[in-house]
């Protein structure tokens, strides 16, 4: 099978033209609920943000998506007192499953000055700054990418709930009812997860908890909100919730690895953790650690702080030369201020 990059680093990322006279950049974030814009002044230090509806054109459409982008930007730009012609790089990096079809679109509202991502590409530079290294996503769906030097990428996972998501909140929270179902049929061995999920979704037997997942039919966010209770009884000791974390960082961790050798990533690089889903600790982070170790020994595992909008942020900043000027303890902080306010 031919194998080629699923998402890529546009030219303006992987070969930049510096900007002595940079000093404002745009990063927008573009979700599938919301979208937040930022402004960063870097020579004072300052930050206005714009926030609008959805901005993932498979949630809304094009038009809509384009919009939502434009509106967030707007806002962003009138808070900083500035107009685009002001700004050094604008980067958008949006969620969906067509990001060249939105790219085109913003080009035609607003020319080709802006860079438009996938949103994979945001949480990789929140992850490592935009630097070689890898960003392994895990909320209620899952994805990693990477890149290495010269720009090499690599995307594993991002197939969605019915062929992927491994490792994720609604994949944890899935197969915990499901090894529910096994105890109560005597299948598997026996578990506290079916007098939990009985609680969780408020029915009396784990088997009414199964016709609530068909004929509701549960969301993937309730379904994801049920590996809260799974990580509490595996840190209590219930093997079955225990083994469920195993398996979900034995297949994130397969991913990781994947994206690592088709990267070209070697040595010492970050591994930027992102998502809900690690909120579970110990119970989910050792054995994710050490699966990575065994195909990166050297790399610095973490979870990352950073809202998703400091990665177009520091992308932007990469695309006009100037990424040397963002500390990114600095911009995290400044970003939950503006956020808070």
């Amino acid at each position: 099978m031919k194998r080629v990059p699923l998402v890529t680093l546009p030219e303006e990322l992987i070969r930049p033209q510096r900007r002595e006279d940079a000093r404002y950049l745009l990063g927008i974030d573009g979700g599938a609920t919301k979208t937040l814009a930022a402004v960063l002044d870097i020579e004072r230090g300052t930050l206005h943000v714009g926030r609008a509806g959805p901005s993932n054109e498979d949630a809304v459409g094009a038009k809509a998506a384009v919009q939502a982008l434009l509106d967030a930007a707007g806002g962003a730009l009138d808070g900083a007192g500035i107009s685009e012609r002001d700004l050094a790089a604008a980067v958008a990096a949006v969620a969906g499953t067509d990001t060249a079809s939105v790219t085109r679109h913003v080009h035609n509202a607003r020319g080709e000055s802006w860079i438009v991502v996938n949103d994979v590409v945001g949480a990789w530079a929140t992850a490592t700054g935009g630097g070689p290294g890898v960003a392994a996503i895990a909320g209620t769906g899952s994805n990693v990418f990477g890149v290495g030097s010269g720009g090499r990428s690599w995307r594993t996972g991002g197939w969605g709930h019915l062929l992927g998501d491994e490792g994720s909140g609604y994949w944890l929270g899935i197969e915990s009812i499901r090894a529910a179902l096994h105890d109560r049929d005597a299948s598997g061995p026996p578990t506290a997860l079916g007098a939990a999920a009985c609680e969780f979704f408020e029915r009396d037997t784990v088997e009414a908890v199964a016709s609530l997942v068909y004929s509701k039919p549960l969301t993937k966010g309730e379904i994801a909100g049920f590996a809260i209770e799974t990580a509490k009884l595996a840190e209590q000791g219930d093997q079955v919730a225990c083994e469920l974390f195993e398996r979900g960082a034995a297949e994130l961790g397969g991913q990781v690895a994947a994206v690592i050798e088709q990267a070209g990533l070697e040595g010492a690089f970050p591994v930027g953790l992102i998502g809900s889903a690690y909120k579970a600790g110990e119970v989910f982070l050792a054995p994710l650690r050490r699966r990575i170790a065994q195909s990166a020994p050297d790399a610095e595992i973490s979870r990352v702080q950073m809202a998703p909008v400091g990665g177009s942020l520091l992308l932007a900043a990469k695309a006009c030369g100037q990424e040397s000027r963002l500390d990114a303890k600095q911009l995290t902080a400044l970003i939950e201020r503006a956020l808070a306010g």
